[in-house]
């Protein structure tokens, strides 16, 4: 079955072929992070969704030429295009410069999506130009300044650009097709949103390219442009730096489902009036991770990061396990009893996989058909609820490690879950170590009674003992 992905732009899903056809390399954008704060788990279940999208395409036959922006600029903490920079919220928050904002959240960033398993290894010099090959590419906002003035300039030679004296705006009345990734459906909805204090702006729904630093202020990040200081609205970055390593029209853009109505609708409009092409062939938008039916916020205590799953015993691979619970167009609500099942259905996983690992022989298996039906259902959407059912079925199913291991191997291409990695080393607290030996020598000498009653003790304090024919072992439950 051929790769078919649901395109916002169509509102249906559609059989995907990419534009460099000849040379199989599909060329994808998929917007990165603001740089000001840690990111939470439902941003990251953004990045997860991308991240089998791209192990997909790879399982479909493609190579993958992958931009990713880095926002180290330009967001203002207000989609109305007012208020200050995020970047300089944070400065003045952490009392450090902007820059090492930048740099310190970056890292995060970065270290997290690793621990994720995100498929992105970036080059050291990424080539400043459209290339038919595959590539990770990290790019940075403040580092491609004259690519978005350029493109300012390019709008501005076509008339579609003001001048105000806060800034040079888009005009979108000037663009027919402004609502097109929207829908006419939304499109009431849309301009009510973007009722907000008009100042010089000519339409409700037009948005700064470039602003102007303040009179008698001097930012942290500002650069010379038209005889000011000033510097770059946020949508102009991801339009011209994709369009620097992917060409005025590329194949997949991807985000989550907020930026729908603002931000990719803005890149759209700047993209196709500066080039006279289409801007984007597939759009692709994951929907939100909700708490308690709602958004994350730090204001109600339900801001979770990484490091706090880390902190409650979670490896980020069982959250990972956990988007797989539902589509990535659904909207799926977190609790931390949900995430304890993912954790032990990964786990119990992992354990089948080590023990076949252990028992299987040198000659691969077949994996009876299993394969096909994991690759259609990644490739139906990338319906990982159904992948995931696949993937249980085929540990009863196939009657030997060989063949479970088989399947196992080619499925983790797109899972990324971990599961035939060698175990970890770990050790168990002094207390918790005595307990289990204790345990181990009740059971080596057949005292059942008091080997039933520590087994209890151990459970009850999250460890879980296993005995076989070379002794007893533990593992946290």
């Amino acid at each position: 079955m051929a790769l078919r992905l649901f395109n916002t732009l169509t509102r249906k899903v559609d059989a995907f072929t990419p534009l460099w056809d000849k040379e199989g390399v599909v060329t994808l954008y998929t917007c990165g992070p603001t740089v000001y704060n840690y990111l939470h788990i439902g941003n990251y279940r953004t990045y997860v969704f991308e991240d089998v999208l791209k192990r997909a395409l790879k399982l479909h036959g493609f190579k993958v030429r992958h931009v990713m922006n880095i926002t180290d600029v330009g967001h203002l903490t207000s989609q109305a295009d007012e208020g200050d920079d995020k970047m300089t919220v944070a400065a003045k928050r952490e009392g450090k410069t902007a820059w090492d904002v930048a740099k310190f959240y970056t890292a995060t960033f970065l270290d997290d999506i690793k621990s994720l398993r995100i498929d992105f290894t970036a080059p050291a010099d990424a080539k400043r130009e459209v290339r038919r090959e595959a590539a990770d590419i990290l790019s940075y906002a403040t580092g491609h300044i004259p690519e978005q003035t350029a493109m300012v300039d390019a709008l501005a030679a076509k008339g579609f650009t003001y001048e105000t004296a806060d800034g040079i705006y888009f005009d979108t009345a000037k663009f027919p097709g402004y609502y097109k990734l929207v829908g006419e459906a939304h499109i009431a909805g849309l301009q009510e949103g973007a009722r907000v204090s008009m100042g010089e702006k000519r339409n409700p729904t037009d948005f700064a390219l470039w602003k102007f630093s303040p009179a008698g202020e001097a930012r942290q990040m500002e650069w010379d442009y038209r005889g000011r200081k000033g510097f770059p609205g946020w949508h102009i970055e991801c339009s011209a730096m994709a369009k620097t390593y992917l060409g005025d029209t590329f194949d997949i853009h991807c985000g989550g489902v907020d930026h729908i109505p603002i931000h990719h609708t803005n890149e759209i409009a700047q993209a196709e009036c500066s080039s006279g092409k289409d801007f984007v062939r597939f759009w692709l938008h994951g929907e939100f991770l909700l708490v308690k039916a709602g958004k994350m916020s730090k204001s109600d205590g339900t801001f979770i990061t990484l490091a706090d799953l880390k902190d409650k015993g979670f490896d980020p691979l069982d959250y990972r396990m956990y988007c797989y619970g539902a589509h990535y167009r659904k909207q799926l609500d977190f609790s931390w009893e949900a995430l304890e099942s993912a954790k032990t259905a990964r786990r119990r996983l992992r354990e089948r996989a080590l023990e076949d690992l252990k028992a299987a022989g040198p000659e691969p298996g077949d994996s009876g058909g299993f394969q096909e039906r994991f690759r259609d259902a990644v490739g139906d959407d990338l319906n990982m609820p159904n992948a995931m059912a696949v993937v249980h079925e085929s540990m009863s199913r196939l009657g030997t490690p060989e063949k479970r291991l088989s399947f196992l191997r080619a499925a983790e291409a797109v899972l990324a879950l971990g599961l035939l990695d060698a175990p970890k080393a770990e050790s168990l607290p002094a207390d918790l170590q005595a307990l289990f030996e204790r345990y181990a020598a009740a059971k080596k000498a057949k005292d059942f009674k008091s080997s039933d009653a520590l087994r209890s003790e151990l459970a009850a304090k999250g460890i879980k003992v296993k005995d076989t024919p070379q002794g007893s072992t533990w593992s946290r439950a």
